[in-house]
C-alpha cells in the first residue's frame, strides 16, 4: 500500500464575509504541478446575529465554485458537522472561513524514506508569516 505524504489542515477566516475565491487559481496551480492534493474543503460562516451556517463548494457563488472545481477539489466529507460548527463558534460575527485539508505530494517520497529508515516525527510546527517577515526585516536592518 502506498503511503500518502504529510497532510496539513488550516482554517482561514475572512472578516466581513468577503470570501471571493481568489485562492482557487493558486490552489489549482499547486494541484496541477503535483505539489499538493486537496483532500477536503468546506466553509463555515457566522452572520451578524451569531448564527452559524456550514456550506460546501457546491453552495458557493457559481464563479467562485467554478474556480475551485478547476482546482480539482473534490469534497470528501472529511469535515463533519461538529467540526464545522466548532470552527464557526470561534468566528467573530459577520465572518466566514474556509477549512482545507491537503496532502503535500511533494514530500511523499522523503516522508516514506524517513519512515522506512525508522524515523519518528517528534515535532512539526509552521512558523507564522508575520514571525518570519519580522525576522527577515530585522536581519536586513542589521546588515
Amino acid at each position: 500500500m502506498n503511503e500518502i505524504g504529510p497532510v496539513d489542515y488550516m482554517i482561514v477566516a475572512f472578516p466581513g464575509n468577503e470570501f471571493r475565491g481568489e485562492i482557487a487559481p493558486a490552489l489549482a496551480e499547486l494541484v496541477e504541478a503535483g505539489t499538493i492534493r486537496i483532500i477536503d474543503l468546506a466553509f463555515v460562516g457566522k452572520d451578524t446575529d451569531g448564527e452559524i451556517v456550514a456550506f460546501e463548494v457546491t453552495d458557493l457563488d457559481p464563479e467562485v465554485r467554478e474556480g475551485f472545481e478547476k482546482a480539482g477539489i473534490e469534497v470528501s466529507g472529511l469535515f463533519n458537522e461538529d467540526d464545522l460548527m466548532s470552527a464557526g463558534e470561534e468566528l467573530e460575527p459577520n465572518t466566514s472561513a474556509a477549512l482545507l485539508v491537503w496532502e503535500n505530494v511533494w514530500a511523499r517520497d522523503v516522508a516514506q524514506k524517513m519512515r522506512d529508515a525508522g524515523g519518528v516525527l517528534l515535532d512539526f510546527e509552521r512558523l507564522p508569516h508575520e514571525v518570519v517577515q519580522a525576522a527577515r526585516e530585522a536581519v536586513l536592518a542589521n546588515a
